[in-house]
């Protein structure tokens, strides 16, 4: 521990004083926030909530609580390694929240975050109007294997597949699908995109792939390096995934089936790329120019 925390450990006693040293020292270190929170106060409050084993949505009743000289010393080390590391919060507790569930994470795998997650299930309707009808579903570039889980619960008579080409990304997935008890409902399967599925179809394939651009590649936070670059990099333009998806995807959906894709902020460049389809933009929190929904008669259509 540097000479800073370690003195801290000697002089701050209170959740209250924890919580004032991290947010300063977070903005001293100017960290980026983009993992789960947005600033430096919602992170600060987390970890310290989480390594003292709290809850994480109860702060104000423990404020004020003293702490034993241990507990200090190991919030501080997990304060020192957020500021010295740049490790992503998520990476530091080994937990990520989505959509109000926990999944485990750790370097394996891309810390979770879609715009997909919020559009489950009633995010896709009037495109599915009974969630009972999806019978087989598709989480393609699976990752930590979040979005196959969401499905699994959006639509109770999906078999789901969750495919990613990072074996270690699947031996994450795997603990995720167990701990939410859904080893049954969901097939995990090691495939480049579509390589290892030959023969499959379904009627909703989700995927939010990689889609970074390799000039942003170059210019990613430090937080941000230290996620798998296999999940975040797509050749030149970004949209290297996105090209097989739309060319292949056609052969893997049912008659009346739907693929979902997040794009990030490559909407323009998407559309640029492929004139001839007539890309659905779905509504987020964020807006809606980053997941695009294509009917499987839109996308044969483009491929004749």
């Amino acid at each position: 521990m540097s000479s800073l925390f370690a003195e801290a450990s000697d002089q701050l006693f209170t959740v209250r004083d924890l919580l004032r040293f991290a947010v300063s020292h977070f903005a001293q270190a100017n960290l980026f926030f983009g993992h789960g929170f947005t600033n430096s106060y919602d992170e600060a409050a987390y970890l310290i909530l989480h390594t003292l084993n709290l809850p994480l949505d109860r702060l104000e009743p423990f404020l004020d609580a003293r702490l034993l000289p241990e507990e200090r010393k190991q919030v501080l080390a997990v304060l020192e390694k957020r500021v010295t590391e740049r490790i992503p919060a998520a990476y530091l507790t080994h937990e990520a929240w989505l959509q109000g569930h926990r999944f485990f994470v750790d370097e394996r795998v891309i810390v979770p975050r879609s715009f997909i997650a919020e559009l489950l299930p009633n995010g896709l309707a009037p495109w599915i109007a009974d969630e009972q009808e999806i019978l087989t579903a598709l989480d393609l570039c699976t990752g930590s294997g979040c979005l196959a889980i969401l499905l699994a619960n959006a639509y109770p008579n999906a078999n789901i597949d969750a495919a990613d080409i990072s074996n270690e990304a699947l031996e994450v997935a795997r603990r995720n699908v167990t701990e939410h008890g859904l080893e049954d409902e969901i097939r995990l399967v090691q495939s480049d995109l579509f390589s290892a599925l030959k023969g499959c179809k379904y009627d909703l394939i989700v995927c939010n792939p990689p889609y970074v651009t390799a000039a942003s590649m170059a210019e990613l936070p430090a937080e941000y390096r230290k996620e798998p670059a296999l999940a975040l990099a797509s050749g030149q333009d970004g949209l290297e995934h996105i090209r097989v998806l739309l060319r292949e995807s056609v052969q893997h959906l049912e008659q009346q089936g739907l693929l979902v894709v997040e794009v990030g902020h490559n909407r323009d460049a998407v559309e640029d790329a492929f004139p001839h389809l007539p890309f659905t933009w779905l509504d987020t929190a964020s807006g809606d120019g980053f997941v695009f929904l294509l009917e499987r008669a839109a996308l044969a259509e483009g491929a004749d």
